[in-house]
């Protein structure tokens, strides 16, 4: 069943374009395959990036906020090499930064993997910042604004490889099921007291 993308604002994509085409940009980033890139580079698959507010932890109301646009940054041969991220200012959508690494690959192999599932969904990143943790979250809502919501108890995440230690990156998780395991461990250790 495929993936709903929902279309990313025009001027965060346009960031991105423009970052691309700037030698500045492209030369200041920490990405070499951008920085050696020999062919015509494109955006694609725009994945809205929403954060996990810490609030989720000690069994309140998850919350979650818009903190980007992502998009895969793909050679003529359709690999991805890099990613590009626009943030939401004042002003408007501006050109966030440029990236490489195993969440690149990654991201591409969990839309693979969701492209093959019977349900379709709308996909978009969740990151959890306690955890050092990025997902993709598959979300049931194919009409809703990619800008707002809540996971529902049915969305699907895919944790995304390098994915927390005993967190299973690329298995598809029950957001009901996997908000306790966050829970858990977003909650932080109760201080022994010592008798003096």
């Amino acid at each position: 069943m495929p993936l709903h993308l929902p279309p990313a604002p025009a001027p965060a994509l346009r960031s991105i374009v423009t970052a691309l085409g700037s030698p500045t940009a492209v030369r200041e980033t920490r990405t070499p395959a951008l920085k050696s890139a020999q062919t015509q580079l494109t955006c694609e698959l725009p994945l809205p990036v929403h954060v996990l507010e810490q609030g989720a932890a000690g069994g309140s109301t998850p919350r979650t906020r818009l903190t980007g646009w992502r998009f895969l940054i793909k050679k003529e041969d359709g690999r991805a090499v890099a990613a590009g991220e626009s943030m939401l200012t004042p002003d408007g959508w501006a050109f966030s930064h440029f990236f490489e690494g195993p969440y690149v690959a990654s991201t591409e192999l969990a839309l693979r993997q969701a492209e093959s599932l019977s349900t379709p969904y709308q996909p978009r990143l969740l990151t959890v910042p306690g955890l050092y943790m990025l997902t993709l979250w598959l979300h049931g809502d194919l009409n809703a604004d990619p800008a707002s919501g809540l996971p529902a108890p049915g969305d699907l995440l895919v944790p995304l490889a390098p994915a927390p230690p005993g967190i299973a990156a690329h298995r598809p998780h029950r957001f009901a099921d996997l908000l306790p395991v966050l829970t858990l461990r977003l909650t932080p250790a109760p201080l022994l007291r010592t008798s003096a």
